[in-house]
């Protein structure tokens, strides 16, 4: 079938010759051949993500014009107000991202859709706000997010302000599943489109609202704001961003890492553009020791993630996971509302199935409703559209995952690393004139609460291999869960294949053990990668890493006996 597909390339007029040459390179790399053609590169609501290049299973004008297609067939039936509402598009640093937003705008164009595209690239925080503002029907998203430079991808945004769920998505491939060949996909070239008025740019007046409701979210004033950052966008595109807010936020003892301020798509300064991971740190570790800062932050290329490291007694950098970050906002922002009287009486926040316990804890102290998700802030904010929706007395506050994602509030319904960097930078302030860093608040929250410890293992499956590999390790944990861990029994298995717990379907186990220890595994939506995320809870921190360790070697062991 491959085969037949790549000759299909070849033969079809209207592909175009650079593309024909890419695909005539490689006669005779059958595995290379079979890669690029042996599906099509799958839509869902995680929208499109993959390695930029010519074939049914890569990123290229011709899947993101089909997929864009889908999207118009979807706003068409929606009817002619939804039409004139509107789309709007964003991208970020990658190589033809630009490229991929002016082909979006076309094809919504040649379907009489109206198109508001951005004119300079965008955190993707943005374009959620954008959706919102402007009223659109949906949102368009150019980026990859944190994947290698050679990845670019396609997020797809509802008119409540969050990624797509099932149901549009759903729609969006139905409407992909019609169209018999890219030939016969509608367009309109960009300036023709500006000529007839469907597509109108966008500039700075929405960046400047952006920034002011972010500014608007502070929480607290009541901080040391000298406390020494170093900040790196890591060559995408949160560098103006996060110094505007935090210029305006009145923090002026910030230093970038000049090697990774501006944008970059091959990310030379630090090769995989990732803060999750702490090596995309050391250049901003040499930078913290020169001006003794007393955090480093790092946000992904399209600024919807962001990281942080500590400085501890030693003076050395400490790496915060998600998990510790997010325990920590949601302590600065309860311990804070609280004492300023502002504290919602129904508050609620999110979280998902995957995310560690001890904000919930936390959250439990103050009275707030912790209520958990599928993985995906278009779960975590379907629980705020459905409050909204609800009206009521309820009010979301906040919503983070392990996975180094925050929001706070809902101008924005999507992971904002910008607003995110403004509350670490006050969460620091706040220890600071206490005489404190942010490490020595985490562990009193460990006193308190109990010692957490956590460890995410991502294991890269590429290729069609890869998928089928993976199938049969989730089938195994499925079909035969390990009983004891460390000594203690299973208590609870939770499979979310099965609509049984309220949250809907995904393709995540779940396994908890009589201690308070679990773990979860699932595919990445994203990625060619399963993920093993394994949580333990300790009297003490030696009880909690010990306890940590021991699951990972069972989970391991298993893992490594599927063939």
């Amino acid at each position: 079938m491959y085969k037949k597909k790549y000759q299909e390339w070849l033969d079809a007029p209207y592909i175009d010759d650079e593309t024909k040459e890419e695909l005539r390179a490689l006669q005779g790399n059958e595995d290379e051949i079979e890669d690029r053609f042996y599906q099509n590169l799958a839509f869902g609501t995680a929208g499109l993500r993959g390695i930029i290049g010519a074939g049914t299973n890569r990123m290229n004008r011709y899947t993101v014009s089909e997929a864009t297609q889908g999207l118009a067939t979807a706003i068409v039936e929606e009817g002619e107000e939804a039409m004139k509402r509107g789309v709007v598009i964003g991208y970020d640093v990658r190589h033809k991202s630009d490229e991929f937003a002016r082909i979006t705008a076309e094809v919504l164009a040649g379907n009489g859709i109206h198109v508001y595209l951005y004119d300079q690239i965008t955190p993707t925080p943005l374009l959620s706000f954008s959706v919102l503002r402007l009223q659109t029907i949906a949102g368009v998203m150019i980026t990859a997010s944190h994947n290698p430079r050679d990845y670019n991808g396609y997020k797809a945004y509802w008119e409540e302000g969050s990624q797509i769920l099932d149901n549009i998505a759903e729609r969006i491939g139905a409407g992909i599943r019609q169209i018999k060949d890219y030939g016969a996909i509608k367009t309109l070239p960009l300036q023709e489109a500006k000529g007839h008025g469907l597509i109108t740019m966008v500039g700075r007046d929405l960046v400047d609202e952006y920034l002011h409701e972010v500014e608007s979210r502070k929480v607290t004033d009541d901080i040391d704001k000298n406390v020494s950052i170093v900040y790196s966008p890591l060559n995408g595109t949160g560098n103006v961003f996060v110094q505007e807010i935090l210029k305006r936020r009145g923090f002026s003892n910030v230093h970038i890492v000049k090697e990774q301020e501006l944008p970059d798509p091959d990310f030379t300064s630090v090769g995989y553009p990732n803060p999750e991971d702490p090596k995309a740190f050391a250049l901003a570790e040499t930078i913290g020791k020169e001006y003794d800062a007393d955090i480093l932050i790092a946000t992904d290329p399209d600024a919807d993630r962001i990281a942080m490291e500590v400085k501890d007694k030693n003076g050395d950098y400490v790496f915060l996971n998600g998990n510790q970050i997010g325990a920590l906002l949601v302590h600065h922002i309860l311990s804070n509302l609280q004492a300023q009287n502002r504290l919602p009486e129904q508050a609620v926040m999110a979280k998902s199935i995957v995310t560690g316990d001890l904000s919930t804890k936390i959250a439990a102290d103050y009275g707030v409703a912790m209520r958990e998700s599928l993985t995906g802030f278009k779960h975590l904010y379907a629980i705020a559209n459905e409050i909204e929706r609800a009206g009521g007395e309820q009010e979301f506050l906040f919503a983070y995952e392990e996975s180094i994602g925050y929001s706070y509030g809902t101008y924005v319904r999507d992971k904002d690393a910008v607003m995110s960097a403004m509350l670490i930078a006050e969460m620091a302030g706040d220890a600071k004139k206490q005489g404190k860093t942010p490490l020595d608040t985490l562990y009193a929250l460990y006193e308190k609460y109990g010692y957490h410890k956590e460890k995410l293992i991502s294991l890269v499956k590429e290729g069609s291999d890869g998928q089928q590999l993976i199938a049969r390790i989730m089938d195994d944990f499925r079909q035969t869960p390990i009983d004891t861990l460390n000594g203690a029994k299973l208590e609870k298995v939770y499979d979310f294949t099965k609509d049984d717990y309220g949250i809907g379907r995904s393709n995540v186990l779940k396994y908890h053990y009589e201690d308070g220890s679990w773990y979860a595994v699932r595919p990445s939506g994203t990625e060619p990668k399963i993920k093993f995320y394994m949580y333990s809870c300790g009297n003490n921190e030696k009880e909690a890493t010990e306890t940590l360790r021991h699951m990972e070697e069972d989970i391991l062991a298993k893992y490594q006996n599927v063939k």
